[in-house]
């Protein structure tokens, strides 16, 4: 039996709902917490009011092994994830000593270092989240992580806690390429899938070299049994006349 540990991820921002900034923090989640077997099941996309982070943060934590949000909990007036968060927890916002010492490592005046320390903000019982860039740091509190919307910030941020959380079993992928419309195989596919209710069978239509066709992607735990269902897909894809592609394990 698969062992899953589940994630949710909150993406806070009006910039990524606007269109004026396109989110890539998402893909990098994805794929890291999946290969230290963390799996992310749901996603959301806010925007920057209190109401709609608290309520959303509280719903996911509850239902979800690890909630990650980025984005927030920078300088500006409209940085309000830290603030959200303690309300969420019905905690008190705090100032950090030790992300207000590394702020006031680089000087500024006065008005600057006041807007900059804002960043300092925690709520009270936060752990912190490393930042190896040097920047201020992210924290937690009890299953939720706070980071940094900027990609590289908080990319530096996820990667302090490999090996901290914990992790169930890693989702493995086998791909079939097939020359073919979803359609004319859909029927076969819905069967493997009922007969390896265990494995995840997806179809992807594609475009190559002018010819259309649908990448079949088989996603579990077990290799050896992704292995199998490759070749029944295969036997699948003959069936109707095609000659498919094995493109192996974890190919895209």
């Amino acid at each position: 039996m698969t062992t899953v540990v589940s994630a949710a991820v909150i993406i806070i921002g009006n910039e990524i709902l606007s269109g004026r900034t396109q989110d890539t923090n998402l893909n990098h989640l994805a794929k890291t917490l999946g290969s230290w077997g963390i799996q992310i099941l749901h996603c959301r996309v806010i925007p920057d009011i209190e109401d709609t982070i608290v309520t959303t943060v509280n719903e996911l934590r509850a239902q979800y092994d690890y909630v990650f949000t980025t984005g927030g909990i920078g300088p500006t007036h409209d940085d309000i994830t830290a603030v959200c968060i303690a309300k969420a927890f019905g905690v008190p916002i705090v100032q950090s000593d030790e992300i207000a010492e590394r702020i006031r490592q680089r000087p500024a005046p006065d008005d600057v270092m006041a807007s900059r320390l804002l960043m300092a903000r925690v709520p009270q019982g936060a752990r912190l989240i490393d930042n190896p860039t040097g920047g201020p740091q992210g924290f937690a509190m009890e299953n939720v992580h706070v980071m940094a919307g900027i990609p590289r910030v908080m990319q530096a941020m996820l990667s302090s806690l490999e090996g901290k959380l914990d992790s169930g079993d890693i989702i493995h992928s086998h791909t079939v390429r097939a020359f073919t419309g979803e359609s004319s195989i859909a029927d076969a596919l819905a069967d493997i899938q009922a007969q390896q209710s265990n494995v995840d069978l997806g179809s992807y239509p594609f475009l190559l070299d002018g010819r259309y066709g649908t990448h079949l992607v088989i996603r579990g735990a077990d290799q050896v049994q992704l292995q199998q269902v490759a070749l029944l897909v295969m036997e699948a894809v003959r069936a109707i006349g095609e000659e498919p592609i094995d493109l192996g394990a974890n190919a895209s």
